[in-house]
């Protein structure tokens, strides 16, 4: 039980409690709340997440804008070389 808390569990813990109390000191003065914590951490992984979906879309639709152009020009291509190839 030690190795998990770094050290003899009872000083630990008060340890923590004064560290807790002291930070939610520091951030009542400042005016936020847990709850403002908590939701501008989701909003902030909501936008991490559509960011992500964002760049995808935007690949995708420059993917198949290049390939309109890339893709029957590599069949010429190999069509020809194809037809050369034979005779």
């Amino acid at each position: 039980m030690n190795k998990l808390f770094g050290g003899p569990v009872l000083p630990t813990l008060l340890k923590l409690a004064v560290a807790s109390v002291i930070i939610g000191i520091l951030l009542a003065f400042f005016g936020i709340r847990p709850v403002d914590l908590w939701s501008d951490f989701l909003d902030t992984v909501a936008r991490i997440w559509h960011m992500g979906f964002d760049a995808i879309d935007w690949s995708v639709r420059y993917f198949l804008l290049g390939a309109v152009v890339v893709v029957p020009i590599w069949l010429f291509v190999r069509l020809w070389t194809f037809l050369v190839e034979k005779k």
